[in-house]
C-alpha cells in the first residue's frame, strides 16, 4: 500500500478513510461514437488546412491519436487514504497545510466527487471520486483541517464536458 511506502518517509498519522478508485473513468464507447468523433475530427482538420492553420491541424490529429491510444490502456487502481495529517492519492501525499480548500459535489448517481483546491499553478484541483462512500463523515473530518469552499455547488465545466463527450 502507498501509505506504507510514504509512512517510511514521513509520518502521515493514522488512517481515517481509505478506498480505491480507477485512475480515470473508462467510458463505454460504441461504433457511433467513433464515427461521430471521426467526422468532427476530419471536419476540424479540413477547416484548419483550408484556413492555413497547420498547427491546429497537427494538434487535432495528435489529440485523436492520444485519445485512441488512451482507449487501449486499462486504468490502474489508485488508493485514496485520508489520514489525521493529510491525504494520500496514489503515491503522492498532500499535507492539510498544502490544501487551500475542498468541496464535495454529490449528485448521485452521476456525480459523487471530492475536490481538493491546491495553490499549485499546474495542478490547482484534484478530483477524487467518492464512489459509494458517505460524503458526510469525509466532510466532517476535512472541515477540522481545511476550509470548505461552499460557493462551489456544481462540478467544473471541464468535468461535465468530459463526461458528456465521453473523453
Amino acid at each position: 500500500m502507498p501509505q506504507d511506502i510514504i509512512k517510511n518517509e514521513v509520518d502521515i498519522g493514522d488512517v481515517v478513510f481509505e478506498w480505491t478508485v480507477k485512475e480515470y473513468e473508462q467510458h463505454e464507447r460504441n461504433r457511433n461514437w467513433y464515427i461521430f468523433m471521426g467526422i468532427i475530427g476530419v471536419a476540424l482538420v479540413a477547416y484548419a488546412l483550408i484556413s492555413g492553420n497547420y498547427l491546429f491541424a497537427l494538434v487535432i490529429v495528435l489529440f485523436g491519436i492520444i485519445l485512441f491510444m488512451h482507449d487501449m490502456v486499462k486504468p490502474m487502481n489508485v488508493p485514496i487514504v485520508i489520514t489525521e495529517t493529510g491525504i494520500v492519492v496514489g503515491k503522492k501525499y498532500y499535507r492539510f497545510s498544502e490544501i487551500k480548500s475542498f468541496w464535495i459535489i454529490y449528485d448521485p448517481p452521476t456525480v459523487k466527487n471530492l475536490y481538493l483546491g491546491l495553490d499549485s499553478f499546474l495542478n490547482h484541483r484534484i478530483q477524487i471520486p467518492l464512489l459509494d462512500n458517505d460524503p458526510r463523515p469525509v466532510r466532517d473530518h476535512l472541515e477540522q483541517f481545511v476550509e470548505e469552499d461552499l460557493e462551489k455547488e456544481e462540478e467544473p465545466l471541464s468535468d461535465r464536458i468530459s463526461r458528456l463527450f465521453k473523453l
